[in-house]
């Protein structure tokens, strides 16, 4: 019975992951863009991170849905549950201690960034930490930081390639990381990567600690 529970609460978890996800979008293709809030019009949204990163979750969550409803063995799905948390969770730190004192609060936590900033992130962190009560090994954490580091490489790139283009926040470097010059750009961008190494072997630690229990 309690496992039957257990069960029924990742689902639910899981499938209330997947709609935050589908509204979120929603919320992002059908209002126009707000004055400074990071967004965009239509598919250009995908260029960010913050919609990369919950997107990535949502489709996660819904593979593990897959997974439950044909009795697949969800373990397999870690690597990829621990990076998706990682990822939602460096969006809902980047906006909390540093757009969020530097800009304003309240523009990042509106339409569709209320739930791609704060909503789908937290509930991610909840399910993760519920669901996985099981031996973590440690090179998982550094998968997790595999997507960082890449969006980082691509991000870098196209300004490169095309240039700063429009003043901020229109620009190629949307997020404002080179403002200060590429070296603090670049540094900022390697401190995310490292980031998601940290919050993945923390959440790590919390899943080893109760698997020994």
């Amino acid at each position: 019975m309690g496992n039957k529970k257990n069960t029924n609460i990742v689902v639910v978890l899981n499938v209330l992951i997947v709609l935050l996800a589908v509204i979120g979008i929603t919320l992002m293709m059908v209002i126009p863009p707000q004055e400074d809030s990071l967004q965009t019009t239509g598919l250009e949204n995908f260029r960010y991170y913050t919609v990369l990163s919950n997107v990535f979750c949502g489709i996660v969550a819904l593979v593990q849905l897959v997974f439950i409803a044909l009795n697949k063995n969800t373990n397999k799905l870690i690597p990829l549950k621990l990076g998706a948390v990682c990822a939602t969770t460096i969006t809902f730190c980047v906006v909390a201690f540093f757009f969020g004192p530097l800009y304003g609060w309240l523009r990042f936590y509106r339409y569709g960034n209320l739930f791609f900033h704060l909503i789908e992130p937290v509930i991610a962190v909840v399910e993760f930490l519920y669901s996985k009560k099981n031996e973590i090994p440690f090179v998982y954490t550094v998968y997790s930081a595999v997507p960082t580091f890449i969006y980082g490489i691509c991000y870098g790139l196209n300004i490169v390639i095309n240039g700063m283009g429009n003043p901020w926040p229109y620009s190629n470097d949307f997020y404002g990381f080179l403002s200060w010059g590429w070296g603090v750009g670049v540094t900022i961008l390697l401190g995310v990567t490292f980031l998601a190494f940290i919050l993945a072997c923390i959440f790590r630690k919390i899943c080893n600690s109760r698997a020994d229990t």
